[in-house]
């Protein structure tokens, strides 16, 4: 990791930067920080014991990590050719709006502004308060703030104090925001590998615990879709492509290397789980990481596995900030939305009208007091949408335009990417499937965009002759 944020000049690149313009000022260490930081989340504490009762054994469990690891290491290849090919702030919006047209672009900027970020970040932010709620120390963030019988509880104002707090580090500085992200990256995955290594410490611990099996609940598809909800977030990268260092290398390698590290915690992880609890263990428990160390160290274990989710959270939560605002900032430069998204903080060098409107609407869904659960439907199915629309645009991108200048070219294609593509759409499908209200409501909200799109452009065309 030569380029890391550490080995920057002395001088820092905002200061020789011109105003209103984004600075590139992330080098490959946080690069490598936002992909691994932003995809380990509350996933692999949650989803290992649903996917043990999903398939019933340790070795189809192990096949749905590397299934997805697998699929998702197809769509960080797929997209490092995107990224290295149009490092632009924006990413996904980018590639939508050259292969498909102005529309689809702007739809996919609609929906990543209005459903998927500000989701995902109050599902981000509901998940570290749930977290916490469940010690005894945080008992008080289920009652209402202050006493009030109608208004909002603790864990809302938690979540949203912690999202005003992740926004202001964005606010000032894409530098600092990335210095932050490597260090809590780094803490992160010691403390993945120490909640391993516990298990793996464990006297009564045992290897026969991998060969127990319980029966099949639904499947091995409903393990995989989980598998790679845990690992999804890798494309956030791309979305700062346009602050990125020497993207043309940077991107692919922080891409191709990130993923590869979290299938290995992941999995190293649930061997360790494993081999303390029996696969019966595993499939009753909401979190088999926390009934392991619980079992291993006592009380303090839970405790433990607490303070790691809350990190992970707040680590995603960083990279899923940081990225989000990029998506709104490259649609206004277009003129395809408010003009004041667009603009640039004269010092900082940030989209910081972006970032502001972003931790507003986030704000609002918090108000609303929606659930983990509807938060992550909402979000997840408009997300899969486009990243299965995104990754198809390299089929356009090779047919259209195959002399174009490509630093880094996919292994395998076109069959990684098509792959990826069906991957999504088997997601897409069950995620539909699994809370049709809230998905149909979300296609709702797309098809929103399409008269929001028209004055928008109506206004662009009265603006430039």
């Amino acid at each position: 990791m030569s380029k890391s944020i550490s080995s920057a000049p002395s001088t820092p690149l905002a200061s020789r930067t011109p105003s209103g313009e984004l600075v590139r000022d992330l080098g490959l260490s946080a690069s490598v920080a936002i992909v691994v930081g932003t995809i380990i989340g509350s996933g692999i504490f949650r989803v290992p014991g649903a996917m043990m009762a999903s398939v019933g054994s340790a070795k189809m469990v192990y096949l749905a990590w590397i299934v997805g690891g697998l699929l998702s290491f197809f769509g960080a290849l797929t997209y490092a050719e995107l990224g290295a090919m149009k490092p632009q702030a924006g990413g996904e919006y980018v590639y939508v709006r050259d292969a498909y047209g102005p529309l689809p672009g702007f739809l996919y900027a609609w929906t990543w502004f209005t459903i998927a970020k500000p989701a995902s970040i109050a599902t981000i932010t509901t998940g570290l308060t749930d977290a916490l709620g469940a010690l005894p120390y945080f008992g008080f963030l289920s009652t209402k703030f202050l006493g009030m019988a109608h208004g909002p509880s603790y864990a809302q104002m938690v979540a949203i104090g912690v999202t005003i707090l992740i926004s202001l580090l964005n606010y000032i500085g894409v530098r600092r925001a990335g210095l932050f992200q490597v260090i809590f990256t780094i803490l992160k995955v010691v403390l993945l590998v120490a909640i391993a290594l516990i298990g793996f410490t464990y006297s009564s611990g045992s290897w026969g615990n991998f060969a127990t099996t319980v029966p099949a609940k639904s499947g091995f598809i409903v393990a995989l879709v989980a598998a790679l909800w845990a690992y999804d977030g890798w494309n956030d990268l791309n979305m700062v492509a346009g602050e990125i260092r020497n993207p043309a290398k940077t991107i692919p390698i922080a891409l191709i290397f990130g993923v590869a590290v979290v299938a290995g915690l992941y999995m190293l992880m649930n061997a360790g789980i494993q081999y303390v609890l029996p696969a019966s263990a595993m499939a009753a428990s909401k979190s088999p990481a926390s009934a392991m160390t619980q079992i291993v160290l006592g009380a303090g274990g839970a405790a433990l596995v607490t303070a790691g989710i809350a990190l992970s959270m707040v680590v995603t939560l960083n990279g899923t900030i940081m990225s989000g605002a990029r998506v709104p900032f490259a649609v206004a430069r277009d003129g395809y939305f408010f003009a004041a998204l667009a603009n640039v903080h004269p010092v900082f060098h940030t989209p910081s009208v972006s970032i502001i409107v972003q931790a507003v609407l986030a704000i609002l869904l918090l108000l609303a007091a929606a659930t983990f659960k509807e938060l992550l439907e909402l979000a997840i199915y408009s997300e899969w949408l486009f990243y299965m629309i995104a990754a198809s645009t390299i089929f356009v991108f090779r047919r259209r335009d195959p002399d174009a200048e490509r630093p880094y070219k996919v292994l395998g294609y076109p069959v990684v990417p098509a792959l990826f593509i069906a991957s999504s759409a088997v997601l897409l499908y069950y995620t539909f499937m699994e809370s049709i209200r809230n998905s149909f409501l979300g296609s709702l909200v797309i098809l929103a965009g399409i008269p929001v799109f028209y004055y928008f452009q109506l206004k662009k065309g009265r603006l430039e002759p």
